[in-house]
């Protein structure tokens, strides 16, 4: 960057910053992925944030995955993101959720060192070339003939650039509630982000009002922990990263805790109601419907006589708690003795109070798949500005906005992930074709192709293409290359090799399976549901030397690819089949007015999201499957 310059009157010239390829606004998760992406596809970036202290800051708990998210992490690791690798680095507690059921549920999830996984992907992104810093809040963005190309900020730089992507988190008008007080902000001693909201309803788009909030923060040393259920991390740490990152020792893992409310809490909780500001309406935004806040769970569960609390670190050095569970924006000094009731916490402190925080958001149905808005060519938006919430939903929509704008602004074709290829495929299409009226959150659920968008193979699925299109590094192309070698001789080797009656048939009976009469090949033993591989292999002195030379990681792929194939297959089928829909383009001036058989509803959303292919069309929310057939009759004429 250039010096300051001076004129002959001594009042400071703009500074002149150099023409960026693409600006990132806000440095949270999908800020700093975005800007990671674009920068290692080649882009010169700059990321404008507010405070430079507080680059991917969590905001929320000290965690990372979860069920669903935990497959989304990994999936941007797979595409060459940064998220899985922090997280790893940071990682203070393991757990793999859902190990009980089948393979498509289970879902990685940490618990981290708040301060250490941003100052990791801080060093990551200071380490990234084509990366450059400016502290400052953007107030305005400059649209030339409706596209972006840079933004203003409060010092009066303008700074121009071939793309903006705004990452804006909960910033955007940011409000504060604790009980009767409000606060402007976007973060707890943080100030709010004004203008962009103003500018870009000037331009035609729709913004509403979203509700988040955050549980008190408690003195870790005035707990008493004998009162609590502890839950330790796992025996193996498998982690999020495709690459051998280091990770934590099972043995060193930080344990959280877990409790309850009781009828006592709740009562107390009840003093503070005719304070609050979600119920004295104060609050216009709606809140998460599956993460709510303690009084609202109180109040819409009345029947239930407890809630529980996950108990959980901070870090590795410090003895600051977050209180999981315990959501609030009742006064201050409610949330207190209402803390106080809870089992283990009749002592505790308090380091700072819960609160609620209302903010902008735009409706995901203005944009493309691509991220880019429809109203602006080459403005990009990413993160809970879209009306997500959760860090692992901005993360992965800031690297997909973050590799889209690189490959727009050097005529290169969109990546678009389709619902079968990914969850971050799913979360995108649900948001552009169905839009949200309350923060998003992903869940397995969502996915109707979750057998193939299973959390082991996310580098099988992903990391090819990211690799084409320059993201994801030869190192991780090498490693998807033998990981899909070694599966390939596994599943060969369990395809041919036999088991005798007599090596095998006692531990059937051990578990009261049936056994057998004759010789089978090990992979048809390994589809009865109660055998694992590694069971097979301890009965197996000959198949266990053959195959325990491979990775462990293979071993469990290939285990899964054998015992689902069936599945697996079905999905495939499924998938084909849907793509008729999904491979018909609508043309983008289809004229919708000309089809008076479809619904009123069905043309007026039609108009509105201007759906791509057929497939997108009959996703949208409204929409029945006679209007999509008339459609379809009606582009075949």
């Amino acid at each position: 960057m250039n010096c300051l310059v001076y004129n002959t009157g001594l009042s400071l010239q703009p500074y002149m910053f150099p023409k960026y390829n693409v600006i990132v606004v806000g440095a949270g998760h999908a800020g700093c992925e975005a800007a990671a992406a674009a920068a290692n596809m080649g882009s010169k970036v700059l990321l404008v944030t507010m405070n430079m202290q507080t680059i991917a800051q969590m905001s929320c708990n000290p965690a990372m995955g979860g069920i669903a998210k935990g497959q989304i992490i990994r999936e941007i690791d797979a595409l060459g993101g940064y998220s899985g690798i922090v997280s790893d680095l940071s990682t203070i507690q393991f757990r793999m959720l859902n190990k009980s059921k089948g393979p498509a549920m289970w879902s990685p999830r940490t618990q981290n060192d708040r301060h250490l996984f941003a100052s990791k992907w801080r060093e990551m992104l200071e380490n990234t070339p084509n990366v450059d810093f400016y502290q400052d809040s953007v107030n305005e963005l400059i649209i030339k003939n409706n596209k972006a190309c840079g933004v203003i900020t409060s010092l009066g730089h303008k700074i121009e650039a071939d793309a903006v992507v705004i990452t804006s988190g909960t910033f955007l008008n940011g409000i504060m509630h604790i009980g009767e007080k409000q606060i402007g902000g976007g973060r707890v001693a943080e100030k709010a982000a004004t203008g962009i909201t103003e500018q870009l309803v000037s331009f035609g788009l729709e913004s509403d009002r979203l509700k988040t909030g955050t549980p008190p923060r408690v003195d870790g040393r005035s707990l008493d922990y004998s009162k609590m259920e502890e839950q330790k991390g796992d025996e193996e740490v498998i982690g999020f990263s495709y690459l051998n990152i280091e990770k934590v020792k099972p043995e060193n893992q930080r344990s959280c805790h877990i409790t309850y409310t009781d009828a006592r809490v709740h009562e107390m909780l009840k003093t503070g109601f005719d304070r609050s500001p979600m119920y004295q309406g104060r609050i216009e935004g709606v809140g998460p419907r599956y993460c709510p806040s303690i009084e609202d769970k109180i109040n819409r569960f009345a029947d239930r006589e407890r809630h529980q609390l996950f108990v959980e670190p901070e870090g590795w050095n410090t003895v600051e708690i977050y209180v999981n569970g315990f959501s609030t924006s009742l006064p201050e000094e409610v949330q207190y003795e209402a803390l106080r009731m809870v089992p283990g916490f009749e002592k505790a402190r308090m380091f700072r109070p819960g609160y609620a925080i209302e903010y902008d958001y735009f409706q995901p149905t203005q944009l493309t798949y691509t991220l880019e808005t429809k109203a602006l060519e080459n403005l990009y938006f990413a993160g809970q500005i879209n009306g997500t919430t959760g860090y692992e939903e901005a993360a992965c929509q800031g690297i997909m906005a973050g590799m889209n704008a690189h490959l727009k602004i050097n005529n290169q074709p969109p990546l678009i992930l389709q619902r079968s290829e990914a969850y971050i495929g799913v979360l995108i299409d649900d948001l552009i074709s169905k839009g949200t009226e309350e923060p998003y959150r992903m869940f397995t659920s969502r996915a109707e192709f979750r057998t193939l968008l299973r959390q082991d193979n996310a580098d099988l699925r992903l990391t090819e293409m990211s690799y084409k299109l320059g993201l994801a590094k030869e190192e991780r192309m090498r490693r998807v290359e033998e990981k899909t070698k070694q599966v390939t001789e596994i599943k060969k080797v369990l395809n041919t090799e036999s088991i005798e009656p007599e090596t095998i048939n006692a531990f059937l009976n051990d578990i009261d399976s049936a056994t057998i009469t004759e010789k089978q090949k090990a992979s048809k033993l390994l589809l009865r549901p109660n055998i694992r591989l590694q069971q097979i292999l301890s009965n197996n002195e000959l198949l266990n030397e053959k195959i325990n030379i491979f990775d462990t990681e293979c071993l469990e792929q290939a285990e899964i690819q054998i015992k689902y194939e069936c599945y697996i297959e079905k999905e495939k089928e499924i998938v084909e089949r849907m793509a008729t829909l999904e491979n018909k383009l609508i043309p983008t001036n289809f004229d919708y007015d000309k089809i008076a058989a479809i619904s009123i509803e069905a043309r007026q959303k039609f108009k509105k999201i201007r759906p791509l292919t057929l497939g997108q069309a009959s996703r949208i929310s409204g929409v029945n499957p006679s209007d999509v057939q008339i459609l379809m009759v009606f582009m075949g004429r």
